[in-house]
C-alpha cells in the first residue's frame, strides 16, 4: 500500500499531562484518527492525529524541563472545520464531554460550538472555511 504525500502545511502542536488519555479522548470520543503514537518508555514522544475531513494535529506529553519546545498543558485551542457539526455536537453531548459554547449560527455564516478536552485545552468546531485567498 503507497503512502500518500502531503502538501507543506501547518500542524499545531499541544503537550498534555495524560497524553495516552489525551489521545484516546481524541481519538475515541472526538473521532480524530490515530495516525501515529511513538513513546519513549511511558511518555509519548510524538503522536500525529488526523482529522477525517483534513488536517491534523501533534502531541506529545508534557516535559518542563525540555527548554527548546515546552507548552504548557490546557493553554491550547483549535478551531476544526465539519460539515457534520450538528451530529458531532450531539454525538459529544451525549458523551458527557464539557460543551464551552453551545451551538450556535455565527453572524459570519458559520454554525458551530466549543469544548473543553479532559487536559483543558478548547476546540472549537464549525463549518466556516476561511475567506477565499486574494488573487495574485
Amino acid at each position: 500500500m503507497e503512502s500518500q504525500q502531503r502538501s507543506p502545511s501547518i500542524w499545531p502542536a499541544l503537550q498534555a499531562h495524560d497524553a495516552p488519555a489525551l489521545i484516546d479522548f481524541l481519538v475515541g470520543t472526538v473521532g480524530f484518527l490515530r495516525t501515529a503514537v511513538y513513546e519513549d518508555g511511558n511518555r509519548v514522544a510524538h503522536a500525529q492525529l488526523d482529522w477525517p475531513e483534513g488536517g491534523g494535529i501533534m502531541l506529545g506529553s508534557y516535559k518542563p524541563d525540555s527548554a527548546e519546545w515546552c507548552l504548557r498543558p490546557g493553554t491550547f485551542g483549535a478551531y476544526v472545520v465539519t460539515d457534520h457539526v450538528d451530529s458531532l455536537y450531539e454525538r459529544l453531548k451525549a458523551a458527557g464531554v464539557k460543551v464551552i459554547r453551545e451551538i450556535e449560527d455565527q453572524p459570519y455564516g458559520s454554525r458551530e460550538f466549543a469544548i473543553a478536552d479532559p487536559e483543558g485545552n478548547k476546540w472549537s468546531f464549525g463549518t466556516y472555511r476561511g475567506e477565499p485567498r486574494p488573487a495574485d
